[in-house]
């Protein structure tokens, strides 16, 4: 078990996602599999490390839900998770909207203050 798996395990499955989010190989191969499923081959030729390596950033990636693979004959096709990449973005816009309104309150303030201070 890699100290990724054993640091996320019992944490909620958007910390995961952030997590692996973070690193920008990662982020790389999920922009990659935004086109179209590819191979572990066709995946890690852009990148300058050895097949072991990427691997292990594949299978962080699969491991948080942001991809599945299939496995056909001797080839391994990964592709995007969807579900997971909503997640997410869902917390994304929850946290958006709340400071949208912290600030929308905080102007209010600030032009009630200008007012009365005219």
């Amino acid at each position: 078990m890699t100290s990724l798996q054993t640091a996320t395990r019992g944490a909620p499955p958007i910390d995961g996602i952030f997590r692996a989010l973070a690193d920008p190989t990662r982020r790389r191969v999920v922009e990659r599999l935004n086109r179209s499923p590819a191979s572990v081959s066709e995946l890690a030729q852009p990148f300058d490390m050895a097949l072991p390596s990427f691997v292990e950033h594949l299978k962080v990636l699969e491991g948080c839900g942001l991809v599945r693979s299939e496995k056909t004959g001797r080839v391994r096709t990964y592709r995007l998770a969807p579900e997971s990449l909503k997640l997410a973005e869902n917390w994304l816009a929850e946290q958006r909207a709340l400071w949208e309104r912290r600030l929308d309150q905080f102007d209010d303030y600030v032009l009630k203050l200008k007012e009365r201070n005219t």
